[in-house]
């Protein structure tokens, strides 16, 4: 065989095999690489919707804190004024707890000051008493004389 035929047969037989080729192999390569895109865009679609989903999640997550983070500073601020109003009413109770206290031991001061002059009083009776007695030498009867002995108490 010529150089010619050989060139023309394996020619021929080239493109008897991209022919079978294009026929039967190329589609099924295709298909799968088109599958393959496929899922490839799919991944990258899901991954940016999945970035969106975490972003707004974060946003949420950042929202809330900030909420939590007002009301737990409203509350502390709150529990801070309750606090002071318990401290103020204690004092106020307390105080007025002393003051009763003071008004009492005054009382208790007049009465016993009141009893004291009493006795005192009793005692001066007496000792006018014995006074007269012994300057008359004589019992002076205090039953008789009871009046005048009240009468002496009050002035004194």
């Amino acid at each position: 065989m010529s150089i010619n035929a050989t060139l023309f047969v394996q020619a021929i037989v080239f493109l008897l095999l991209v022919l079978f080729t294009m026929k039967f192999v190329w589609p099924p390569i295709a298909k799968a690489l088109d599958e393959r895109a496929q899922k490839i865009a799919a991944g990258l679609a899901a991954s940016d919707k999945a970035k969106a989903e975490l972003a707004s999640a974060n946003q949420r997550v950042e929202q809330e804190l900030v909420k939590s983070r007002n009301e737990t500073t409203t509350l502390l601020a709150d529990a801070e004024r309750r606090a002071q109003q318990i401290v103020e009413e204690a004092k106020g109770r307390a105080t007025e707890e002393a003051n009763k206290i003071v008004v009492a031991a005054h009382a208790e001061a007049e009465q016993q000051s009141v009893r004291a002059r009493e006795v005192l009083r009793e005692q001066v009776a007496a000792l006018a008493v014995k006074g007269a007695e012994q300057i008359l030498r004589k019992e002076v009867n205090a039953g008789v004389h009871a009046d005048l002995l009240n009468r002496l108490k009050t002035e004194l």
